[in-house]
């Protein structure tokens, strides 16, 4: 499984773009999955479902399935926070895993940069990222030693995205 990751800071427009890549990269007949990185605690089950209520009751896990989808809830309390390795070897592999956010994991990764954040680019200090998507022009003049991509071009963006995970021959 190719892994391939989307980081920026928050703001920057990472779901949006992801978002807009899925559905080209499977168009071209690759399967995809995603893995998103939640900087706070989430909910995916609501109070008063049953499913909530286990995890109340103090079950470390919680599967919940019907005949469309199923989740697997894991609570990992006094757990450091799982790795993406250790995150991706639950997901059945695919044809390329796409993670959003985990900026600092050891995969390769487009960093996703809006000049309204504010925020100063995490490229050259991230060796794991291989290109950058901006909405802005970044400037000739800094020493930034990896492609610069127009953050609304997509198609550009799954053609490299594609070519440096070795699945740019995929066509539908």
């Amino acid at each position: 499984m190719k892994v391939f990751g989307i980081a920026g800071y928050s703001g920057s427009g990472k779901t949006t773009l992801l978002v807009r890549l899925l559905p080209l990269i499977i168009a071209r007949g690759l399967s995809v999955s995603t893995l998103k990185h939640a900087h706070h605690t989430f909910e995916i089950d609501q109070p008063g479902k049953d499913s909530h209520s286990h995890r109340q009751a103090g079950a470390t896990e919680v599967m919940i399935a019907s005949a469309q989808r199923w989740a697997l809830i894991h609570d990992i309390e006094a757990e450091p926070e799982p790795s993406v390795e250790e995150l991706q070897a639950h997901m059945t592999p695919v044809d390329l895993l796409l993670i959003e956010g985990f900026k600092d994991g050891p995969h390769a990764k487009l960093e996703v940069h809006r000049e309204a954040t504010g925020k100063p680019l995490l490229q050259p200090d991230d060796r794991h990222i291989v290109a950058i998507a901006s909405d802005t022009e970044i400037e000739a003049s800094r020493d930034i030693p990896v492609p610069r991509l127009a953050l609304d071009d997509t198609a550009a963006i799954v053609d490299f995205v594609l070519a440096h995970c070795g699945l740019d021959g995929a066509r539908a």
